[in-house]
C-alpha cells in the first residue's frame, strides 16, 4: 500500500478508533465523572486533529488522481471492494470536513459544560456525544474517500444514524426527539431511492467500484433511473425539495451540531456524491432537468423563508438550505468545480455563523432575535465574526462566498447564452435568474439578522453579554480566515485545477464538461453585486426609519407565507404524515381485531371446550363409584352373552 493510499485509509479510520475509544469509556463509566469527560474531550479533539492532519498531508503529497482496491465480498459473481478513490477534490473536502469537526469538537468543550461534577451546567452525557461526532466524521471522510459504492453507502447510512443520535442529544429540550425523528424519516425516504439506484448501478456494471461504475455502458433508460433513485437520496441528505423540511427543525439539537450538519457533513454529501459520480448525471438530461428545477425552487424557498423567522438559527437553517440550492443548480448547469468551490466556502462560512450564533445564544439565553439588540458592545469578537460570516453568505466581495457564487451564476450564464452539454438554455436562464433574485433576498436577510441581533438597543433590560470563553472564541476566530480569505484561492491555477481537473479526472477522459473556471471575471459580475446592495440597503433602510421594529413588518401580508415556509409541513402532514397515521392505526386495529383475536379466540375456545368437558367428567365420589360398577358390570354382561351366543 502506498503512502497516499495509506493516508486515504486513515482520513476514516482515525476518527472511527477515537469514536470507537469513545463508545468503550461510555459503557465503562457509569458516572461521566471529570476524568472522564477529559479522556472524552482528548479523545475527540485528537481523533479530529489526526483527520485534518491527514487531510493536510493528502493535499499536499497527491499530485495525480489514486485508487487502491482490494477485494471484500463477492456476491455469486458481484464484487464489492474495499476501495478508496483520491484525487484534488477528495483531499480539498477532507480538509473542509476535518477542519469543521475540530472546530466543533474544541467549541463543544465550553458549550456543553463539561465542567466538574457539581457543575450545574455539565452535561451529563458528553461522553457518547463526543463519541457520536467522531462517528459521524468518520462517516463523511468514508464517503469522501470511498471508490466503491457499498462502502459508500455505510458511510452514507451512519451519518443518518448518528444525525438522529446528535439532534436528539438533550432529550429534556422541547422539539428535539420529534426533531431528530423527522430527520431521520425524512432522510431515510430518500435513501431508499439511493439504494436502489446503488443497487441498479452495481447489477448493470457487475461490479460497485466507482471506476467501473463510470465506465460501463448503460443504455438511457437504465441510466435515468438509476440517477433518479440517486438523486431521492441526494434530496434528503442536501435537503433539497421536497424533502427539505427536516433541516429548520434540527435546530432543536445543539448548535455545535448545527454547524457540523450544515457546513460540512450531511447536506454537504448530497453535492459531492453527485460531482462524484457527474458523468452518470452529465448522460442523463432528464435528471439533469429535474436536479436544476429543484435547485430553482429550493434556492428561492429557502431564502424567502428566512426572511421571516425569529429564530436566529432557523434563519441559517433556511439559509442553508437555499445555499445547497446554488451548489445543485452549478451541477445542473453543468459546472461540478463551482458547486465544490462554493461548497468549500460555504462550510467555512457556515460553521462559523452557527458557532457564532451559540456564543449568542449562550449569552443571552435564547435564540430569538426579538429579545436580542445591542450585542455588539458586550460581544464586539462575536459581532465581527458574525460579520464576516454574514457578508461572505450574501457574496460581498472579496469574501468568499462572492467568489463561490460568482462561479455559479458564470455557469449558469454561459450554459444560457452558448449551451452546455446536456442542459436545455432555459433550465440555465432558470437557474441564472432564481440566483440573481436569491443574492438579493440573501443580502437582505442576513443585513436583518446582523442588525436585529447587534445593533440598536438591548430589548431586554438586565441582559449583560460577553464573549465567550476561549474554546469558543478561538474557532469564531479561526473559521473566520478561510470565510472571507478562501475564495481568493480560486485565482491559484493549482487550485482551479484540484476542483475542475480532478473532477474531470473522474471521467476518464476528461469530458465532464466546460464549465471548469471557478472565479470568472466579466461585466455581469456587477449585477451581483447591485442586487446585494439592493438587498441590503433595502433592509437598513427599513430598521433606520424604525429601529426597534423588525424589518420583517415590511413583508405585509406575506410574511406569515414566509414565516412557516409556505405551509409545507401542513402540507405535508395532510397529505403524508396523517394518512400514514391513520393507515398504521387501521393495521393495528386490524392485528389486534383479526389476527390477535382469531389467535386469541381459538385458545378461549379451546378452554371453554375443556371446560365444558371437565365439567361431565366431575362427580361426587360415592357416584363416580356407583356408576364405575355399573360399567364394569354391563361389560362383563355384555362379555357373557356375546361368548354364550358364540357357542
Amino acid at each position: 500500500m502506498s503512502g497516499v493510499a495509506a493516508l486515504g485509509w486513515l482520513l476514516p479510520g482515525i476518527p472511527f478508533a477515537a469514536a470507537l475509544l469513545g463508545l468503550a469509556l461510555t459503557l465503562l463509566s457509569e458516572n461521566a465523572g471529570r476524568t472522564a469527560r477529559r479522556v472524552a474531550i482528548g479523545l475527540g479533539v485528537t481523533g479530529a486533529a489526526g483527520a485534518l492532519a491527514a487531510a493536510v498531508a493528502l493535499l499536499v503529497t497527491l499530485d495525480a488522481p489514486a485508487e487502491s482496491s482490494r477485494p471484500w465480498i463477492d456476491f455469486g459473481g458481484l464484487a464489492v471492494s474495499l476501495t478508496v478513490r483520491l484525487d484534488g477534490t477528495v483531499a480539498l473536502v477532507a480538509v473542509a470536513v476535518a477542519a469543521v469537526a475540530l472546530a466543533v469538537q474544541v467549541y463543544s468543550t465550553a458549550y456543553l459544560g463539561p465542567g466538574s461534577d457539581d457543575d450545574p451546567d455539565a452535561d451529563r452525557r458528553y461522553l457518547p456525544y463526543a463519541a457520536q461526532i467522531s462517528l459521524f466524521t468518520a462517516a463523511m471522510l468514508l464517503v469522501v474517500v470511498s471508490g466503491d459504492l457499498i462502502l459508500l453507502l455505510i458511510g452514507w447510512e451512519v451519518m443518518g444514524i448518528c444525525s438522529y443520535l446528535l439532534i436528539a442529544h438533550d432529550r429534556r429540550l422541547p422539539g428535539a426527539p420529534a426533531a431528530a425523528m423527522k430527520a431521520f424519516l425524512v432522510t431515510r425516504a430518500g435513501d431508499i431511492g439511493f439504494i436502489l439506484g446503488v443497487a441498479l448501478l452495481g447489477l448493470g456494471a457487475g461490479s460497485f467500484r466507482i471506476a467501473d461504475v463510470l465506465a460501463h455502458d448503460y443504455s438511457a433508460g437504465t441510466l435515468t433511473a438509476a440517477t433518479l433513485l440517486l438523486l431521492a437520496g441526494v434530496a434528503g441528505k442536501s435537503a433539497q425539495f421536497p424533502l427539505h423540511s427536516w433541516l429548520p427543525d434540527a435546530m432543536a439539537g445543539p448548535t455545535p451540531i448545527s454547524a457540523l450538519i450544515h457546513a460540512a457533513t450531511m447536506v454537504a454529501a448530497g453535492v459531492y456524491v453527485v460531482a462524484r459520480l457527474y458523468p452518470l448525471f452529465a448522460a442523463a438530461p432528464v435528471t439533469l432537468t429535474v436536479l436544476g428545477l429543484l435547485a430553482v425552487i429550493t434556492l428561492l424557498g429557502g431564502a424567502l423563508a428566512a426572511t421571516a423567522q425569529d429564530d436566529i438559527k432557523r434563519v441559517l437553517a433556511w439559509s442553508t438550505v437555499s445555499q445547497v440550492g446554488f451548489m445543485a443548480g452549478a451541477l445542473a448547469v453543468g459546472s461540478p468545480p463551482a458547486a465544490l468551490f462554493h461548497l468549500l466556502s460555504h462550510a467555512a462560512f457556515k460553521a462559523l455563523l452557527f458557532l457564532a450564533a451559540g456564543a449568542v445564544i449562550h449569552a443571552v439565553g435564547t435564540a430569538s432575535m426579538s429579545a436580542m439588540g445591542g450585542l455588539r458592545r458586550g460581544m464586539p469578537v462575536t459581532f465581527w465574526c458574525t460579520t464576516i460570516g454574514l457578508a461572505a453568505l450574501a457574496g460581498l466581495p472579496p469574501l468568499s462566498g462572492f467568489w463561490s457564487k460568482d462561479g455559479i451564476l458564470a455557469a449558469a450564464w454561459d450554459t444560457a447564452r452558448h449551451g452546455g452539454g446536456e442542459t436545455p438554455a432555459w433550465l440555465a436562464w432558470l437557474v441564472w435568474l432564481a440566483g440573481l433574485v436569491t443574492v438579493a433576498i440573501t443580502a437582505w436577510y442576513a443585513t436583518r439578522l446582523l442588525l436585529r441581533a447587534f445593533a440598536g438597543d438591548s430589548r431586554t433590560a438586565d441582559l449583560h453579554p460577553h464573549d465567550p470563553p476561549a474554546a469558543m472564541r478561538v474557532p469564531l476566530l479561526v473559521l473566520a480566515v478561510p470565510a472571507a480569505l478562501l475564495g481568493l484561492l480560486g485565482f491559484w491555477p493549482a487550485f482551479a485545477d484540484r476542483l475542475g481537473g480532478s473532477t474531470a479526472a473522474l471521467a476518464g477522459d476528461g469530458t465532464v464538461g466546460e464549465n471548469t473556471e471557478v472565479i470568472h471575471l466579466g461585466p455581469e459580475l456587477a449585477l451581483p453585486v447591485l442586487l446585494l446592495v439592493l438587498g441590503a440597503g433595502l433592509a437598513w433602510w427599513r430598521w433606520r426609519r424604525q429601529p426597534a421594529a423588525d424589518p420583517a413588518a415590511a413583508l405585509g401580508p406575506l410574511r406569515p407565507a414566509f414565516a412557516n415556509a409556505f405551509w409545507f409541513d401542513t402540507l405535508q402532514n395532510a397529505l403524508v404524515v396523517r394518512p400514514v397515521r391513520a393507515l398504521a392505526r387501521l393495521a393495528r386495529r386490524g392485528d389486534e381485531g383479526i389476527v390477535d383475536g382469531a389467535v386469541e379466540g381459538t385458545g378461549r375456545a379451546t378452554l371453554a371446550l375443556g371446560g365444558g368437558l371437565a365439567a361431565l367428567h366431575r362427580a361426587a365420589l360415592p357416584r363416580a363409584l356407583a356408576t364405575a360398577l355399573a360399567g364394569v358390570l354391563l361389560i362383563g354382561l355384555a362379555t357373557v352373552l356375546i361368548l354364550g351366543g358364540a357357542r
